[in-house]
């Protein structure tokens, strides 16, 4: 493990490989990490949405995955154990499926995986009527848990991915929310790292968080509302703001995060628009990388 200062904080880089993943498939492509060069800006792509996905939106996210490999950039999967129709419908991990065998190829191979949930049930035990929890604007699967409920989803969580073979400690809540329980559930069952819409925290107090605003397609509050209602127009806008976030995060010395649901590889313009953005985010100097090892050890944002 390399320690490099980024910043006022040191960054931790884990360069060591899983000897115990699985081995990569046929058509897992290996990613050259990158050393991160001192006080360098970072670059963090991830992709969510495939476990429920179909064949097609498979197929999209290996394209994808390929255009990151010709840029050398690395990709982590954010995975859901689980799809809404439970343990036994069409989109729940099971070990030796498709997805998880590419998804592990690709772990070997460079990327990375950051637990994404569980089933992303909105309304998870009832907490969304029960008085003793507060209510948040976005409705999320551990946006606003108490601790115990939190414990109980990850622990199922953990236990189907450590059976699948795409173990991990670090966690990425569905829609970048998660509640103080969810925080300290993490903490208490070893997790290291929370990815949430602001930063990314490192689950011990004591060690630094480090600010930085995810990038997506999703978060309506990134756009004015004029340009919600105007398409293609609208999308055009959008991309452009993308690549500009990214450029002036890069060059600022940030970490630039392009966060992709597979619903948005649907969309050519939108791929075209994530790949310029990381194309900016190079060009100004970003480090490509994953979250794995990924701690700081300066004092935690608030």
């Amino acid at each position: 493990m390399s320690v490099w200062p980024h910043g006022g904080m040191q960054v931790l880089i884990a360069d060591g490989s899983d000897e115990s993943a699985p081995a990569p498939p046929p058509e897992a492509s290996p990613t050259v990490r990158r050393a991160v060069a001192p006080g360098a800006p970072m670059l963090l792509v991830s992709l969510s949405g495939l476990t429920d996905a179909d064949d097609a939106a498979r197929a999209r996210a290996v394209a994808f995955a390929g255009e990151l490999d010709r840029r050398l950039v690395p990709l982590t999967h954010l995975v859901q154990p689980r799809g809404p129709q439970g343990p036994h419908g069409n989109g729940s991990l099971r070990r030796g499926d498709s997805l998880v065998r590419w998804v592990a190829g690709r772990v070997r191979a460079g990327d990375d995986v950051l637990l994404h949930g569980y089933d992303h049930t909105a309304d998870p035990v009832g907490s969304w009527q029960n008085g003793a929890v507060p209510r948040i604007g976005r409705r999320t699967e551990f946006g606003a848990l108490p601790r115990h409920e939190a414990t109980l989803r990850l622990t199922a969580a953990r236990r189907v991915m450590t059976a699948v073979g795409l173990g991990t400690e670090g966690f990425a809540p569905p829609g970048w929310v998660a509640s103080n329980g969810t925080v300290a559930a993490l903490r208490e069952h070893g997790f290291r790292l929370c990815a949430d819409d602001t930063a990314l925290r490192s689950t011990d107090p004591s060690l630094a968080s480090i600010r930085s605003r995810v990038l997506t397609f999703r978060r309506s509050d990134q756009w004015p509302r004029s340009e919600e209602r105007e398409r293609p127009a609208g999308e055009h806008r959008r991309a452009r703001a993308l690549e500009q976030a990214a450029a002036r995060t890069a060059a600022r010395g940030g970490v630039v995060r392009i966060a992709l649901r597979a619903k948005d590889l649907r969309k050519p313009h939108r791929v075209q628009a994530a790949l310029s953005a990381i194309d900016a985010a190079l060009a100004a100097g970003a480090t490509p990388t994953v979250h794995r090892g990924l701690l700081a050890a300066a004092e935690p944002a608030a």
